[in-house]
């Protein structure tokens, strides 16, 4: 019981971080979004394209099946916002965000207390027999201080 207490405030946690997330998200404009965080930074439109290929990237990872959108690994976390790669639309991954969210939220919810305890795909079974924490709950932390990290700077928009 106490260990179901604890998946569940790492996934309400993930969720409401995604839910402060895309409230500010949805609060730009396209216009807005196209600006650098600040000079010489990555924009807006950048980051929300980070985000949603990290985030995508937790489906393989965590076991739940393949990408939703793949090619989106290349350009926002493969290469710099500078590459000169085409990017989709702010549109455009403004519905992958919420597609991909919603797709890893639902995923997370079906967990039982030892999945969430259970490797990643990344990790070995040898390296996870010397390493425990390489686990499915370490992901979901990690990719929240990711997320909350990248909202800091999409928040600096705002100025």
């Amino acid at each position: 019981m106490e260990n179901e207490i604890i998946y569940k405030i790492v996934l309400d946690t993930f969720s409401s971080t995604i839910k402060r997330a895309s409230k500010l998200i949805e609060s730009f404009s396209d216009e807005q979004l196209s600006q650098e965080v600040s000079a010489s930074k990555n924009t807006g439109h950048y980051l929300l394209g980070h985000l949603i290929a990290v985030h995508d990237n937790m489906l393989p990872l965590l076991g739940f099946g393949e990408s939703l959108y793949p090619e989106l690994l290349e350009i926002f976390v493969k290469n710099p916002d500078k590459s000169e790669l085409p990017k989709p639309s702010i549109e455009q991954l403004r519905t992958q965000w919420n597609e991909v969210n919603n797709t890893v939220l639902s995923q997370l919810k079906s967990l039982t207390p030892t999945q969430w305890l259970a490797k990643h795909t990344a990790v070995s079974d040898e390296d996870f027999a010397k390493e425990p924490h390489r686990n499915k709950l370490n992901v979901v932390l990690s990719r929240t201080n990711h997320l909350s990290y990248h909202l800091g700077q999409i928040g600096l928009l705002k100025n």
